[in-house]
């Protein structure tokens, strides 16, 4: 039974990372993490006990896959608990570009949950795009990072990307030559503010993500996502209070 009194919220994040636009690359994939404050932690969400989950099965539809869960509700068949933690981190497959387009469609899935007692440190998901140069060396296309949208729903977000660049032409010169171009050791600084003021970056292309978000006892610890006027008029959920 649900707790009256929660001593914790949950936000269950899913969706992708659907798309990038790099008009001068091709041949790209992308990394993916998650950073979060001191007071979050990815959590594991149980199945009610009442439900059984009885198959599940995939179906394609219009180019995409969709995941299927056959549920059953009757005490008469033997129930279980399946944990859905989710994934921290991800590395895609690598995707061209189509004829005659210039984007690159990954579609690649994200799923994760996460529990807090406060919103400070709401989780931020960073985004690395690699891809070959032209001597076939696999090198940094792009950094970004972006929270985690604050209210209930679908939301579609465009993350604008960078590179860091070298301090001299020389430099320059010789991480071309090389292949050893100027990148991070850690893709979470992206997401940090600690010592960005004195690091040279170079804007170039733009990530498309897609997230399906949905709170639990947010309300009941006394955060509010909605603002009155969208909830007395049925407009979409586009503001917070926290």
């Amino acid at each position: 039974m649900t707790s009256n009194n929660p001593a914790v919220f949950l936000l269950m994040v899913n969706g992708q990372i659907e798309a990038a636009d790099f008009p001068e690359y091709d041949d790209l994939y992308c990394k993916y993490c998650f950073v979060y404050g001191h007071d979050w932690a990815p959590t594991s969400v149980s199945h009610n006990p009442l439900y059984t989950v009885m198959e599940i099965f995939t179906v394609w539809k219009s180019g995409l896959l969709y995941i299927c869960i056959l549920i059953c509700s009757s005490n008469k068949f033997v129930s279980f608990s399946h944990n859905l933690k989710g994934l921290e981190e991800g590395i895609s497959q690598i995707t061209s570009k189509g004829r005659g387009s210039q984007s690159l469609v990954w579609n690649f899935p994200l799923d994760i949950t996460f529990k807090s007692t406060n919103p400070f440190g709401w989780p931020q998901i960073v985004v690395s795009v690699y891809g070959p140069d032209t001597f076939g060396n696999d090198v940094v296309r792009g950094y970004g990072a972006i929270h985690i949208p604050f209210t209930p729903g679908k939301h579609t977000k465009t993350i604008p990307m960078f590179v860091p660049e070298s301090t001299s032409r020389l430099q320059k010169f010789t991480s071309w030559l090389m292949g050893r171009r100027p990148e991070f050791t850690d893709p979470k600084v992206v997401a940090q503010g600690e010592g960005r003021e004195v690091t040279r970056v170079r804007s170039q292309g733009f990530v498309t993500l897609q997230f399906n978000i949905v709170t639990k006892d947010m309300k009941k610890l006394g955060y509010e996502t909605t603002s009155e006027h969208s909830a007395a008029t049925g407009l979409p959920r586009t503001s917070q209070q926290l």
